[in-house]
């Protein structure tokens, strides 16, 4: 079974998806073989390096008012303990597209809890750099990706390829090209659709 986890280090119900899409895994054991890909996908794209104060974008960019804000996070807290995750306070949003770049060669765990537990800038090369080095990555490796353009164009590509088949929100987990499960799912919500698409292979 391939499984496509599309999704953007920004954002918070893909680190508490992912979280719960392995717990899933592990529950299911060796009974279904599972390749896992990361795909990239940018929800804030024009997004400039420096990055915006993340109330006043979120307020602006989904209409919603600083309370509901703040009652949304309480529930990504909630949600991201009950999997094993710890969301810090963050109230920054970076470009994430350099992340990306990486993700595209590895990294994925360390960018999600560096940007939504410690809120560092996701897209900073030094900070890359040392999660690089963190995860045993050759770090001088990620500076010549960082330094040049590699993996631009196969991010985008890739990231065009699931907006051209509908994508348009993440975190979206993608089973074997064709059974889709959206949001930041408990593990039991992924356990179950497993099983039921492997049953049904």
């Amino acid at each position: 079974m391939r499984i496509d986890f599309v999704s953007d280090v920004a954002c918070p119900w893909c680190a508490v998806g992912l979280n719960s899409l392995e717990t899933a895994l592990k529950n299911i054991g060796d009974a279904i073989p599972v390749e896992l890909h990361f795909e990239p996908f940018e929800l804030n794209p024009s997004m400039p390096p420096e990055g915006e104060d993340a109330v006043r974008y979120i307020s602006r960019k989904y209409g919603r008012p600083p309370e509901q804000l703040a009652q949304t996070r309480a529930v990504l807290r909630e949600r991201g303990a009950a999997v094993g995750f710890e969301f810090g306070e963050r109230s920054w949003i970076w470009n994430t597209f350099d992340a990306h770049r990486l993700l595209y060669w590895a990294l994925k765990h360390a960018v999600l809890g560096a940007y939504h537990t410690h809120a560092e800038n996701p897209g900073a090369h030094a900070v890359l750099l040392r999660l690089a080095g963190e995860v045993g990555l050759d770090v001088e490796r990620a500076r010549a990706v960082l330094d040049s353009d590699a993996f631009g164009a196969e991010v985008r590509e890739r990231e065009r390829f699931w907006q051209e088949r509908g994508i348009n929100g993440v975190p979206a987990v993608v089973i074997d090209g064709k059974h889709l499960i959206s949001g930041g799912q408990p593990p039991e919500v992924f356990e179950q659709a497993l099983r039921q698409i492997a049953a049904g292979a």
